[in-house]
């Protein structure tokens, strides 16, 4: 039985070593792999023969930990899977190297900040190349030109990129390097700014003034799902709003400051303590501000007094709260996160007028403590304030919580305020297969709690610009209502460096000229449209559009649970606006990396492990093993201990398969120690025990195959390993004196047809085992391989393992035949357990009492069984009674019984030398 491969060509046999190891495979068949090409994707542009991946593209600013090599080795596993099965693989890597984790990291690496105001230095040198991982302060750190900050970003990630790429390789992800791309390169920029201006002539992208989620560290607007809910300390103050009388209304609340941008008290319109009120007026305390009392059902009877004041902006329901009451806009908070320095107009009291001076441009924190003594003075604090803890919006890589400013901002809409859109986003969550399935929920969940579209602009530096610039009119004011756009045949462009048509330089920022758009698109904007960038949507060559033919809508989309709210919604948001479908049909979705006391592994918690530790120490193959015995969508616990087991199955794979290979060939013209080219004809497998063998293997193949189409690795993982341990602990063990062609123990010599027969199947099951385990082990199946298929190319290239050959070879067979006879042999072990004496003493007589339907089984092998038992005298089967007579061990579990034996002298035990 021979496989179809491409790939390695040996000049030369590869000899069998005289003791086998997994250690070295790694280097060894990288460099072969990279020199053959096993990986390459041929590119066929047939859409039903490729299968693709729109394989995630890490964060190359990140810390290496060894949660990376969980979900991309659950992906390898399937390409390997897809390859075998006779796809056209396009399994490209990307690396996301923009947004605020690369500024960040440049800027503590490098000791520099961006300042916009300053000219590029061709000559720069940054103060520091590293600074043992600790944090430069802002005030320290050197300004430079946006220009000179981007150079040392493009810098920095180059070499983050090597470090990653090096441990794919030593991991044995079967990447295609050739397809790598960068999120911040040329071509993700055209497919970005090329979407965006598509997204902009349909009217699903649009920009306008309005309070967004600011991070006031980063100074830039956050998205609803960039989002991160989190336990803040903070108090209740008790502080009376009072009639024009004087009579007081008391309300609750955290945030003191934000008085003087009160615009009304909101209760709930069933409350009934507040329902005379509603329509009537209060005078806010310190600033004596007129305001409305009114209702919404928003409001939280049971929460503080079940009255709050609505400023603008305190959090997202003041928001909610002055859309839907349309209240006046009453800003104070500043981008910088400090109080604006002018007093609002409409403050009009003179001592409202001078509390304001007190708090002006001084930060919340500040201005909070001058509130709240100046309403203990003026006896509008009912108490003194109670500790709490409240949840506050945080950006997800912020450390301070989020303000609410108003600012001009780009959005595209995602169904947050289009219903109809809404549904056809559902509609698309319903098409995509999700593994496991549980995990719809969340994506429903979420596109059914949007609340707004989707936020795309940062003020930062790193990132894609937008295509855009802006008309100056005459009095110099910018024109924001009409945007200047380019060509799509010029992209991509910066603006802040490019000219649109119909301009010169000389006119940027001048009176009749035209300014730049300065934001920069959300990291989001340009990752969700990795299925556009991989599969060259936005090229025009023959080639591109022949590969985005070929690969879109792709395959498969592998990714964490934690972004199925960003990236897989905000890809199936581009997709569904741009290319009508979906972008993938498939999508894995894996759990976290727990520590061994089960806690998320992170950085911040000092518990993470470096992937390259448990590599050298284990194999790649060992730690693949482990992270493929993982289900998708659930938590796994980093476990040494079934990196043991890992390696151990890899070795055993390399013995297992270096036994069979050097059976009898000193007989068949082979230099001893030299591996000979598999030629294994399963017309030759003709003993029963031998038939079922491959009747079992046949039916692993089925669960296997039908497993990994499922996207369920960890379940074929569990059903090849469980056969091929149970090949090795009773097959082997009960037909390789027949494979020897000895007798040790009978006597009863077999002939050539069974000596062949147990030769056949050794080799034929451990070649479909080889290929089976590839996917999971690709070192050591490599390594096996080479030894049966002299040159005939790579595993990885073979073709997956086909159930109806072995089935048609068993002829009807039973696999429980194996079953029954490792049964058997167990017993016979057992007798010489419980005496404790050596496996190797004979047993002079013995008599089993087997289960009805066992006996045939037993029968059919009992020559196996006795020869491996050392069964040397008489071996007796009687069918199973109730055991009133058994005198010796019995396993009746197992249907079996031993019901009378006697045991010979042990041998002799050898002389040490």
């Amino acid at each position: 039985m021979s496989a179809e491969n491409q790939g390695i060509v040996n000049a030369s046999l590869t000899p069998l070593p005289d003791r086998v190891g997994v250690d070295g495979l790694e280097e060894k068949w990288c460099q072969d792999w990279e020199q053959s090409e096993v990986y390459r994707f041929r590119n066929s542009r047939d859409r039903k023969s490729v299968y693709s991946i729109d394989t995630p593209p890490p964060t190359v600013s990140g810390h290496l930990h060894v949660g990376h090599v969980f979900s991309y080795t659950h992906t390898d596993v399937i390409a390997r899977f897809k390859r075998m099965r006779g796809y056209d693989v396009f399994y490209p890597m990307g690396w996301d190297d923009n947004g605020l984790p690369t500024e960040r990291r440049v800027q503590n690496y490098y000791g520099v900040r961006v300042d916009t105001s300053l000219k590029y230095d061709p000559d720069f040198k940054p103060p520091f190349h590293g600074t043992d991982g600790k944090k430069i302060n802002a005030k320290d750190q050197v300004p430079v030109s946006r220009q000179n900050f981007i150079e040392l970003c493009e810098e920095l990630t180059a070499e983050d990129e090597k470090l990653f790429e090096s441990l794919w390789r030593s991991l044995g992800l079967s990447i295609d390097w050739s397809q790598t791309y960068h999120t911040i390169g040329e071509h993700p920029r055209r497919v970005a700014q090329k979407a965006f201006l598509r997204n902009l002539a349909r009217g699903e992208a649009y920009q306008k003034e309005a309070p967004g989620l600011w991070d006031v560290t980063f100074q830039t607007a956050v998205a609803q799902a960039e989002l991160e809910s989190r336990e803040y300390d903070g108090f209740y103050h008790r502080v009376a709003f009072r009639f024009q009388d004087g009579t007081p209304i008391y309300i609750e609340t955290t945030r003191p400051e934000l008085l003087a941008a009160c615009g009304a008290l909101i209760a709930h319109p069933d409350d009934k303590r507040y329902q005379q009120y509603f329509g009537q007026k209060v005078y806010s305390p310190l600033f004596k501000v007129e305001v409305p009392i009114l209702a919404h059902p928003a409001a939280e009877m049971d929460k503080g007094a079940g009255i709050a004041m609505c400023c603008t902006f305190g959090d997202v329901t003041d928001v909610e709260w002055w859309r839907d009451l349309k209240l006046p806009t009453r800003s104070i908070i500043q981008r910088n996160g400090r109080i604006i320095m002018a007093t609002p107009d409409w403050i009009t009291d003179q001592g409202g007028k001078d509390i304001f001076e007190q708090i002006a441009g001084k930060t919340t924190f500040s201005a909070r403590k001058i509130i709240v003594d100046a309403l203990r003075e003026a006896g509008d604090l009912d108490g003194e304030p109670k500790p709490t803890k409240r949840m506050t919006n945080f950006y997800e890589k912020g450390d301070k919580p989020l303000e609410i400013v108003t600012s001009r901002q780009w959005y595209l809409r995602n169904g947050g305020t289009d219903k109809k859109l809404n549904q056809e986003l559902l509609e698309r969550g319903k098409e995509l297969d999700f593994h496991p399935d549980f995990m719809r929920v969340r994506y429903s969940n979420w596109v059914e709690g949007l609340n707004g579209d989707w936020l795309i602009s940062r003020q930062r530096f790193f990132g894609v610009p937008f295509p855009l610039w802006y008309p100056v009119t005459e009095d110099g004011e910018t024109d924001y209502a009409h945007p200047i756009t380019p060509a799509e045949d010029r992209l991509p462009i910066d603006p802040s460096t490019d000219v649109p048509e119909g301009f010169d330089e000389t006119q940027r920022d001048q009176p009749g000229g035209f300014t730049a758009e300065k934001d920069i698109m959300d990291t989001w904007a340009t990752s969700s449209l990795t299925p556009q960038i991989v599969t060259h949507w936005a090229e025009p060559g023959e080639e591109d559009q022949a590969l985005f033919k070929a690969t879109f809508p792709m395959d498969l989309r592998p990714q964490g649970q934690d972004i199925i709210r960003t990236w897989l919604f905000s890809s199936i948001d581009r997709a569904h606006l741009e290319n009508g479908c979906l972008p993938w049909s498939n999508a894995t979705l894996s759990g976290w990396i727990l520590d061994p006391d089960h806690k998320k592994m992170s950085k911040s918690k000092g518990n993470v492990v470096v992937p390259d530790e448990p590599i050298k120490k284990y194999g790649a193959d060992a730690v693949r093993y482990w992270a493929a015995s993982a289900r998708l969508g659930l938590d796994a616990t980093y476990d040494e201990g079934q990196m043991k087991i890992g390696r151990r199955l890899a070795v055993k794979l390399l013995n297992a398969t270096k036994f069979a290979l050097a059976i009898g060939r000193e007989d068949e013209n082979h230099h001893v120690g030299q591996a000979a080219k598999a030629t294994w004809d399963p017309a030759d497998v003709t003993v029963p025990l031998d038939r079922a063998v491959l009747a079992g293997l046949a039916r692993v193949i089925d669960q296997a195959t039908q497993a990994l189409d499922d996207y369920e690795h960890s379940k074929a993982l569990e059903t090849v390993e469980s056969f091929f341990w149970n090949f090795c602990d009773n097959y082997i063990e009960l037909a390789k004196n027949r494979a020897y062609g000895t007798a040790e123990a009978t006597g009863r010599t077999p002939d050539q047809a069974q000596v062949l027969s147990a030769r056949t199947t050794l080799g034929l099951v451990l070649d479909a085992v080889d290929r089976l385990l590839a996917p999971f082990l690709p070192f050591a199946s490599e390594e096996v391989w080479q030894w049966m298929h002299q040159g005939e190319g790579s595993v990885h290239r073979a073709t997956w393992p086909q159930a109806e050959a072995y089935r048609e070879a068993a002829q009807g067979q039973d696999p429980e035949l194996l079953t029954w006879a490792g049964k058997a042999l167990a017993s016979l072990r057992r007798i010489k357990s419980e005496a404790k004496v050596s496996m190797k003493t004979p047993i002079l007589s013995v008599t089993l009492s087997v289960a009805p339907e066992g006996m045939d089984a037993v029968r059919a092998a009992l020559d196996d069984v006795a020869e491996a038992g050392r069964a040397t005298g008489d071996m007796n089967l009687v069918e199973e009674s109730d055991g009133s007579d058994a005198t010796g061990p019995a396993d009746e579990e197992a249907g079996i019984r031993v019901t009378a034996s006697q045991l010979g002298e042990p041998p002799a035990k050898k002389p040490k030398k």
